[in-house]
Parts: structure tokens; sequence; C-alpha cells
């Protein structure tokens, strides 16, 4: 099984032009691990609140009665990407 630095470096290494990289537990926002960021992205703050963003996403999903799940979700700004994808357990 690869160390959650690993699996980070390798996350970062397979997207070109990527700054940063996480691994959160989205039930509780915390960050398991983070890779990069810097002035212009606290990895922190970004992982706490796009748990918000996944959170509501699961919710409008449950009140719609559909049985999917999330894959991922493209956020896109002025400036930046965020990518986020849901891992299910471990490995």
């Amino acid at each position: 099984m690869l160390s959650v630095e690993t699996a980070l470096k390798e996350a970062m290494a397979s997207i070109d032009g990527s700054v940063g990289a996480a691994l959160v537990d989205y039930t509780s926002g915390m960050a398991l691990g983070t890779l990069g960021g810097g002035k212009d992205l606290d990895l922190a703050v970004a992982a706490a609140g796009n748990t918000d963003v996944i959170r509501a996403k699961v919710r409008a999903i449950e009140l719609l009665g559909l049985n999917e799940e999330i894959e991922d979700v493209l956020i896109t700004l002025g400036s930046q990407y965020h990518l986020i994808r849901l891992l299910r357990g471990r490995g």
C-alpha cells in the first residue's frame, strides 16, 4: 500500500501544472495529508471548504432519490482548476 505522501506525489506528477494535492476526510474536513500549495492556495482551507461542496452534493443526490455516487467534481476559477476526486476505502 502506498503512503499518503507517495500517493500525493504520484497524483501531482500525473497532472501537468498541478501546484498542490491533498487527501481529505470529507466527513470531517480534515486534511490527512497535503503536498504543495503556497500563498495562492492554502490546502488546509481548500480542504475544509471543498468538503462543504461535497456534502451539499451528496445531500442533493439523496434528496433526489438517486442511486448514484460522486466520482469527481471540477471547479473552474479564473486562474485555477480544483479537481475533487472521491476515493472509496483504502488502497
